[in-house]
């Protein structure tokens, strides 16, 4: 069947009714879940035409901004933006879906809210600059792909006024081939299509992580342990590979019966989730 996608514009007001905070964006959800019979199935979540942006927050120099919006049958989305002197960008996208919801979720096992954190690929955006990706892009963790296009926004917005300076995404430049918002069908190539070129020269070597013990409890009883170096290879404007430190890298999560949660939070802004 055909699932309309629906705009969604945000304007968020100061004390005095000025705009501090304003988006207009396309995005929607491809989700892979476990249904009773102990297969998976992947569905695509939509916004709907009834979208609220409760709890958004202006943001100041000591504050972040933040931009929530609540949809359809108990899902939501945020993203909070921090600033330095000169520039903003995105920090965390924290994304909920509601697996009550029959419709796009039928026969799921888990039922209930499942939330997931992930870092914000946003690059830095020079203050009273409006951002603007009309290209696709998306972020894929914990069994979700999470697409974006036809992006505009501004955070901290100074005297209400949004700005005509545009800071535009890469993907928006001229000789960028236009992308299409990928369905499950098509998401691996379309990951490939975004990807930056290979280096030309080798990286410098990064020694190898440190080996950290993890564990969690339940009650009185460790019911998950975990002994593990990790090392994250992240592919931007340059290969960046980060060795997360055990000494100062703290465990949370929880223990079910079929199922266990491991949150590494290194304290540097990098969250792992197994």
């Amino acid at each position: 069947g055909f699932f309309q996608s629906y705009a969604v514009e945000v304007d968020v007001k100061d004390a005095s009714n000025a705009t501090c905070l304003y988006a207009k964006w396309m995005m929607r959800f491809l989700i892979k879940y476990e249904t009773n019979s102990s297969d998976y199935k992947n569905t695509t979540l939509h916004l709907s035409s009834s979208v609220t942006h409760n709890g958004s927050v202006c943001g100041n120099d000591t504050q972040a901004a933040l931009l929530a919006v609540q949809f359809g049958e108990g899902h939501s989305w945020s993203i909070n933006f921090t600033k330095t002197n000169e520039t903003y960008q995105g920090d965390f996208i924290t994304f909920t879906y509601n697996t009550n919801d029959t419709a796009v979720f039928p026969d799921a096992k888990r039922k209930g809210p499942v939330t997931i954190v992930v870092k914000d690929i946003m690059h830095p955006v020079q203050l009273n600059n409006v951002f603007v990706c009309h290209n696709t892009d998306f972020v894929e963790a914990e069994n979700v792909t999470q697409i974006f296009w036809n992006v505009t926004v501004q955070a901290f917005v100074q005297n209400g006024t949004i700005s005509k300076k545009e800071s535009r995404c890469r993907a928006d430049t001229p000789t960028s081939a236009p992308t299409v918002p990928p369905t499950i069908a098509n998401v691996t190539t379309a990951s490939t299509t975004t990807l930056s070129p290979a280096p030309t020269t080798a990286p410098k070597p990064v020694e190898n992580p440190d080996t950290g013990n993890y564990s969690l409890k339940s009650g009185n009883k460790t019911c998950l342990l975990a002994t593990v170096g990790l090392q994250l290879n992240v592919s931007r404007d340059k290969p960046l590979l980060i060795n997360i430190n055990p000494k100062t890298t703290s465990a949370d999560g929880t223990c079910g019966n079929t199922t266990a949660t491991l949150k590494l939070n290194d304290g540097n802004s990098t969250l792992i989730s197994f």
